[in-house]
């Protein structure tokens, strides 16, 4: 089977329940449309896990890019020594107040070796993914696609126009293809039942708010079927 899920936040208790709820296997994929970190209290176990499962693909989001540059420029710091930049030193400060604590503290307690994976594992996660599951086509993307253009391939966008603007679901941008997103809180969609998952026209959004109180959903590609832990 081939499920979806988004913006787990460091909420490694939801996900391992997840896995167990849906009866998660070798033979099935799972895409994670990004914000793996931040926000909730385990976002470096729950990388560490990520990276060691051969069937998960996973989707950057913005605060995971956020979490690549200052995580890199920490561990230049802790392998190189010398005098932090004042300006990183700033943006970690910031990153710290919105929700990169645990992720900062987390990359600390790894060793060496264990913080080079991590960053690489992070420089690895892809745009977007495009994915065809019983002849119907989706495009698997963690906000939206800023300045869309149909004649546009997607190739050709810069990596900020997937993580600068949320998808509006109501919106067709391709006649074929459907687009799942994570990024926006469901529970803030007009219209939307609170904690689910979000169908509009064209597009489906499953961040359901799982780092602020809400659950994890999950939704399974070739049976439409949804999970919620």
């Amino acid at each position: 089977m081939t499920y979806v899920v988004s913006d787990i936040h460091g909420c490694f208790d939801k996900f391992k329940a997840l896995l167990e709820k849906i009866r998660f296997g070798d033979n099935d994929v799972m895409y994670v449309l990004g914000d793996i970190v931040d926000v909730g209290d385990e976002p470096m176990e729950l990388l560490c896990d990520l990276s060691m499962r051969y069937n998960i693909v996973p989707i950057v989001g913005e605060h995971d890019l956020r979490a690549l540059k200052l995580l890199s420029e920490f561990n230049k710091i802790l392998t190189e020594g010398g005098a932090p930049d004042p300006e990183i030193m700033g943006e970690l400060t910031e990153w710290i107040k919105d929700g990169g604590a645990k992720t900062l503290q987390g990359f600390k307690e790894l060793d060496s070796d264990m913080r080079e994976g991590i960053i690489e594992y992070l420089e690895e996660l892809s745009l977007y993914e495009e994915v065809e599951v019983k002849g119907h086509k989706y495009l698997l993307l963690h906000a939206g696609i800023a300045d869309f253009d149909p004649d546009t391939p997607l190739e050709d966008y810069m990596p900020e126009d997937f993580l600068s603007e949320a998808l509006d679901p109501d919106r067709e941008y391709f006649e074929d293809v459907t687009i799942i997103a994570g990024h926006t809180p469901t529970y803030t969609v007009d219209g939307a039942d609170h904690g689910k998952i979000y169908y509009g026209e064209s597009g489906i959004l499953i961040d359901c708010g799982a780092a602020y109180g809400e659950a994890l959903g999950c939704l399974c590609l070739e049976n439409g079927k949804e999970f919620y832990v």
